[in-house]
């Protein structure tokens, strides 16, 4: 869908190159361009300890199907190729920090005059304007701790939580790909390019915008609590007989406090005064929670599925990683492609983007927005981008030689 669209990928870690990750999927022709240490994100494992034998994989997934080139910026006949791919590019993505960006000559008002078609995606932790935009941010710290989503998740009078490798990164990839695709889409009526701004704290701020809409209107807000005290006691999680924790999400209202009554088999509970309407159960939400504990433990996760089902309640298991991957369902979603590997004769299993498009000729199974190959090496297509570029041997060569490129 997106072929054609040419983007000059300058970013390490994850929130931009996994924009850059998914405008690929799509189609678009992305090159990374990396310092000559290379993207820091590729020494993940590296840093952590652990064996690489299986290759970096939270690297590989959002650098896939890219041409991966080395060029030393910080020189000027470095800085002079950024340029040259520039002129000829549909989108600039970054996420070096403003002031780097200013001092390099990489800037939005520099760039859109060497070319005023192009898009420039600025990805920062805090944004390009106020007295902090240059603070480095990681989206534990941006997007999880600044924007007050790591705190809505923990409950009362708990110690704070971690949260998990690009939660927040990758909420980011999707909002600047979103950014990007509809300044692309107003380039077509005006001609002119855009300059597309997003920050894991602004992406934080959506995540939570419900709970932040009460606070502003409000100016206050309920805390998340543990399961005896949450504020609807059947809003909840709840464990079976053989050991699986299941997702409960009661609709509002009082619709379903009969169909559980039922599922449960256990229509005693509607004749009991301390449940009989919402605030009851409110008020004696511990009770209730510790009944209903008893209840679920009766049972094996596949009777409370069929029980649960029949009634229309909105449930889930709660699922490990390792059965995430092995869901049938999550199968059929397609939440797994398949990845060509660097010979081009094999495929292997990756997590697919997380949007299916669908052609009137093709089913679901013939994903379209497959990856077009695995990740590159270092500098693995240098060569031949300067070539597209124009570059004969002998200046490839001597820019080789002062280190410039790799």
């Amino acid at each position: 869908m997106l072929d054609g669209i040419r983007v000059i990928e300058l970013a390490t870690y994850i929130a931009a190159p996994g924009a850059g990750g998914l405008l690929s999927d799509w189609g678009a022709e992305v090159v990374k361009v990396e310092a000559p240490e290379g993207d820091p994100w590729r020494l993940m494992f590296q840093s952590a300890g652990v064996d690489e034998e299986n290759g970096n994989p939270v690297f590989d997934y959002d650098n896939r199907g890219k041409k991966g080139i080395i060029v030393d910026t910080s020189q000027e006949e470095g800085r002079e190729i950024i340029v040259q791919l520039i002129k000829n590019a549909d989108v600039f993505l970054t996420n070096i920090r403003p002031g780097g960006l200013e001092r390099a000559r990489l800037d939005w008002p520099t760039l859109r005059r060497e070319n005023p078609k192009l898009i420039y995606a600025s990805v920062s932790g805090y944004g390009l304007t106020g007295a902090e935009r240059d603070r480095p941010g990681f989206d534990i710290a941006a997007f999880w701790a600044r924007a007050g989503v790591g705190q809505m998740h923990t409950p009362k009078g708990q110690d704070p939580v971690h949260l998990r490798t690009a939660v927040g990164d990758h909420f980011t990839s999707i909002t600047t790909v979103s950014g990007i695709l509809a300044a692309l889409l107003e380039r077509q009526k005006t001609g002119k390019g855009k300059l597309v701004e997003t920050s894991l704290l602004r992406t934080g701020a959506y995540a939570v915008s419900s709970d932040l809409s009460i606070q502003q209107r409000l100016g206050r807000l309920a805390s998340a609590r543990p399961r005896h005290a949450a504020i609807n006691p059947l809003a909840n999680f709840f464990q079976t007989r053989d050991g699986y924790w299941l997702c409960i999400v009661p609709r509002q209202g009082k619709a379903d406090w009969a169909n559980f009554a039922h599922a449960l088999e256990r229509l005693d509970l509607l004749d009991d005064e301390r449940f009989a309407n919402p605030k009851a159960r409110r008020d004696n939400k511990s009770a209730l929670v510790d009944e209903m504990d008893k209840i679920f433990a009766e049972r094996d996760l596949e009777e409370w599925a069929t029980r649960l089902d029949e009634r229309d309640i909105v449930w889930s298991p709660l699922q490990t990683p390792a059965q995430v991957l092995a869901d049938p369902q999550a199968h059929a979603a397609g939440i797994i492609t398949e990845m060509p590997t660097g010979n081009g004769d094999d495929t292997v299993p990756t997590l697919a983007s997380p949007v299916r498009f669908h052609d009137d000729d093709a089913p679901p199974e013939i994903p379209i927005e497959a990856p077009k190959g695995p990740a590159p090496e270092k500098g693995q297509h240098t060569e031949e981008v300067l070539r597209d570029l124009g570059f004969d041997a002998a200046q490839i060569e001597k820019l080789r030689g002062a280190n410039i490129i790799a």
